[in-house]
């Protein structure tokens, strides 16, 4: 199983550790030639406005969106999950359209205002996951298609899947517990036949 990490920016160092961990081959993606062969995409956190932009510099967006279409499974983790999402109101970043999502920035202010909560997310089992939030987006709406997977404790949906694309607004790289990657590589394992190029 082969999982690509976009290296544009961001925390895909440690998307890629926890991969190989887990077994699977990891490696990172910068140019649009990365993405042949892979099995799976992560796109990980880091500065959406900065990371939109060099997709776009590097013709990433229209390749990523093709395999979207023809069935490769994505994972965006905060940064990532602006990037997936159909709707951003009131932002000028261009995200991916991937989603039948509408996604807010910044929802929780500032990077002080990061924190850590232990969060229940029945697809992963009874025991709670312990999430980071760092200067994270939330999703406002989960639209047609797409399943809300986790809520924090004021009803804030934080996680979602549609199908084979995972969005979390939280940072999974970022602890021990490994069951949200175990979790998309299943997604992925799931595939009767793995969508290449």
């Amino acid at each position: 199983m082969k999982i690509g990490v976009l290296a544009s920016q961001g925390a895909f160092a440690e998307h890629i550790a926890i991969l190989k961990e887990l077994g699977a081959e990891a490696v990172a993606v910068r140019l649009p030639e990365e993405l042949k062969g892979l099995d799976g995409l992560i796109i990980p956190g880091g500065e959406s406005t900065t990371i939109s932009k060099l997709m776009s510099h590097y013709k990433l967006s229209h390749e990523i969106q093709r395999l979207a279409k023809k069935g490769l499974p994505i994972w965006g983790t905060c940064a990532g999950m602006i990037m997936l999402a159909d709707k951003l109101p009131g932002s000028t970043v261009e995200p991916l359209g991937l989603m039948r999502i509408s996604v807010k920035r910044n929802a929780f202010g500032r990077q002080k205002e990061s924190f850590e909560t232990e969060l229940a997310i029945p697809a992963l089992g009874k025991k709670p996951f312990p999430a980071v939030f760092i200067r994270a987006p939330a999703i406002q709406e989960t639209m047609d298609g797409a399943e809300t997977l986790a809520k924090l404790d004021d009803g804030t949906i934080v996680a979602a899947r549609q199908g084979k694309l995972l969005a979390t607004a939280f940072h999974p790289e970022l602890t021990d517990d490994h069951r949200f990657h175990e979790y998309f590589l299943d997604i992925i394992a799931k595939e009767q036949k793995p969508h290449k190029k």
